[in-house]
């Protein structure tokens, strides 16, 4: 549940030193074990050098002694192996960007005084730090001549709120309590070293939430909104900055979000991303595109000829791109800027996750995936695009008992077309009827898609080599398949879901490859909502773990943070429909409950708040029906460290352990440490 115009390896031989050892793990626990599942290290974004012969690019993993996980920037050229080029102790190093002659690589980095902007010299040395401000930075950009660094930063507490916490504590004023953005200017200096911000923007009028230069240098452009609240990106506008005046000139001034502007080569225009014409339901109808002269004027739209919502990530002289999902494959897209005419530019590898261009636009470097491997760094000519590969991060799964994923579909209840991805143990025999594991994914306009491998809380690469079926379905509301079908479950949520979820397992039970006695269904947010859903209305289940899910919209309603989203896919408020919150919500159906359900949650998850969590395991507790809620702690709507991801992970195979195999599972407390010891001392 996102709002949607929000303002986007290594050498085999270098894994060891990423991945490390396998792990121990529970004997009882088949395939890969669940801390090697977690500390895949991963791939970021990529950033192509101007010259087109360098790529910068951001890896993540696991750090389990520090409870973290560490980013940190890798560097790799064409016919060269891949080498780590910052090393940042307690911390992490993030959003690398080339300065246009190549000489420099910022980078942002918390290195104990807040986020700041680093410099390093890729061709060797330490980096220095070019900022030293107060609250930090957030995004930020290289002039296009490369003297100067424009970014963002939160406005620091003021005076007044420092006295009135000295004189009455600390208290909080709902939708009031919150600091402006604003943009700042670094000059680069001669030697090394930290120098004065400049101030570019102020005020209370607006906050900025994006920007980008123009390409002679003299003006930016930017994104602003009302003030820094979650919703309002709903308010969105842009805004033309003279750098050298300070002069603010409005461009595009409407109701509904305006943002992700984006400067023509020859900087007479500027591209956007915009809402339809009705506000009420931008969670999940189509974008728009435009063009607007630069100097002002009537906006002409673009009529990108996609049934999707892809957004703008680059314009070169080699057209317009956008980044978007097309069913379950993410591609780039090449569109003229005046007729709308779009075509596939990248359609490999299966999915696209960033691109980036020289500044001629003739190389670029992009980060996908294959049904096959991990995310991978790729570079190609632009002229003739053939990604070539440069980083081997699937190497981390060699020989792993991971099992294999294929795309299936079939007719839902209503005869609505679903399609969803199957995973089958790596000696799937047909004739035999397995346990079956349905993943729901969340959003609902998120996406599942076929992968090697999967993560977070569920155990999937385990229940495989175990010996079931795991289905991740693409229910109505998902991404990629689209205007039409993401609004499918408009004033219909939960429902339509079930019955896309229940038929997708109806599918495969026909072909009789289903142990029908030994089902289970899972998800995380609207996942966790669908789950919700299915344990008070049906009992085709054996267990059920709702994460991060609703029970009740209007418990919900009142509690989120993201009020839109439920007026727009309810279409109404509790106190103008209460029929439709009933209808869609679980606690109305909670008399019938009678599956085993886990319930897991953040203790302070504002998207889906924990109320929702407490309203349901107290109606499962009412009508006797084993549950059990677990709270992590310190967490919102995603639990975002290792050790409490490996504690869920347990929690989930514990409890389909025993409803699905009849299995009392103890958490191991001490196995991998004993193992790691044994490692160090083999002698003992």
């Amino acid at each position: 549940m996102s709002s949607r115009l929000s303002v986007a390896t290594v050498l085999v031989f270098g894994l060891a030193a990423l991945a490390g050892p396998l792990s121990a793990q529970s004997p009882d626990v088949p395939g890969p074990s669940f801390k090697d599942v977690l500390s895949l290290s991963d791939i970021g974004g990529a950033v192509i050098s101007p010259d087109g012969d360098a790529i910068a690019y951001t890896v993540s993993g696991a750090d389990w002694e520090e409870n973290r996980y560490d980013t940190e920037i890798w560097l790799v050229r064409q016919g060269e192996e891949p080498y780590q080029l910052t090393r940042t102790e307690d911390g992490s190093s993030s959003s690398p960007q080339w300065s246009p002659d190549g000489r420099w690589l910022a980078f942002a980095a918390d290195r104990g005084d807040g986020r700041q902007i680093y410099l390093i010299d890729p061709r060797g040395g330490e980096a220095w730090a070019l900022t030293e401000v107060d609250e930090g930075v957030g995004g930020f950009a290289w002039s296009p001549d490369g003297t100067r660094i424009a970014f963002t930063r939160s406005e620091e507490d003021s005076e007044a709120d420092e006295q009135r916490e000295e004189h009455y504590g600390a208290y909080a004023v709902e939708d009031a309590e919150y600091r402006m953005t604003h943009l700042w200017m670094v000059e680069l200096p001669d030697e090394p070293g930290t120098v004065e911000a400049t101030r570019l923007t102020e005020g209370d009028e607006f906050t900025v939430s994006g920007f980008d230069w123009s390409p002679d240098g003299s003006r930016i452009a930017f994104e602003h909104r009302p003030d820094p609240l979650i919703n309002s990106w709903m308010g969105a506008d842009i805004a033309i900055l003279d750098v050298e005046s300070g002069e603010i000139t409005l461009l595009v001034d409407r109701d509904g979000p305006d943002g992700n502007p984006t400067w023509s080569p020859d900087g007479r225009w500027i591209a956007y991303q915009s809402s339809g014409p009705d506000m009420g339901s931008v969670y999940y109808t189509n974008g728009l595109f435009y063009r607007i002269r630069a100097e002002g004027g009537e906006p002409v739209r673009i009529p990108v000829d996609l049934d999707e919502d892809p957004f703008i990530t680059a314009w070169t002289p080699r057209g317009l791109f956008l980044v978007g999902w097309e069913r379950t494959a993410r591609r780039v897209y090449r569109v003229d800027p005046s007729s709308g005419r779009t075509e596939v530019f990248a359609g490999s590898p299966d999915r696209v996750w960033s691109v980036d261009f020289t500044p001629d636009g003739n190389t670029l470097a992009l980060v996908g995936r294959t049904a096959t491997s991990l995310d991978e760094v790729y570079r190609s000519s632009a002229g003739r695009f053939r990604p070539e590969r440069l980083t081997n991060m699937t190497a981390q799964i060699d020989g792993w008992e991971a099992g294999r994923s294929e795309l299936i579909s079939w007719e839902s209840s209503d005869g609505t077309a679903i399609e969803g991805v199957l995973h089958k143990p790596d000696d799937f025999d047909p004739s035999r009827q397995y346990p079956l594991l349905v993943i729901i994914h969340g959003g609902p306009t998120g996406i599942d898609y076929p992968t090697p491998i999967l993560s977070y809380v569920y155990p999937v690469h385990q229940w495989l080599a175990k010996g079931a079926l795991v289905l991740r379905p693409n229910y109505r509301g998902s991404a990629g398949y689209g205007e039409e079908f993401r609004s499918l479950n408009v004033r219909n949520l939960g429902v339509g879901d079930a019955w896309d979820v229940l038929s997708g397992v109806d599918r495969l039970v026909a072909q009789g490859i289903v142990d029908t006695t030994r089902m289970g269904a899972m998800g995380w947010s609207q996942g966790g909502y669908i789950s919700a859903y299915l344990t008070t209305t049906t009992d085709r289940f054996a267990a059920i773990s709702v994460g991060a899910g609703i029970s009740n919209w209007v418990t919900y309603y009142v509690n989120t943070d993201i009020h839109p989203f439920t007026r727009q896919y309810l279409k109404a408020t509790p106190w103008e429909d209460s029929e439709v919150y009933a209808k869609t919500s679980p606690m109305t159906f909670i008399n019938q409950a009678s599956t085993p359900t886990l319930i897991q949650h953040g203790e302070f998850d504002r998207r889906v708040p924990i109320p929702n969590a407490y309203e349901l395991y107290q109606g499962l507790r009412d009508m006797g029906v084993d549950s059990k809620l677990i709270v992590y702690k310190g967490f919102g709507h995603g639990i975002s460290k290792p050790k409490e991801r490996l504690a869920a992970m347990w929690h989930n195979w514990q409890w389909f352990g025993k409803y699905l195999w009849g299995e009392e599972i103890e958490m191991p407390i001490d196995v991998e440490d004993e193992a790691e010891e044994e490692k160090a001392d083999p002698g003992g």
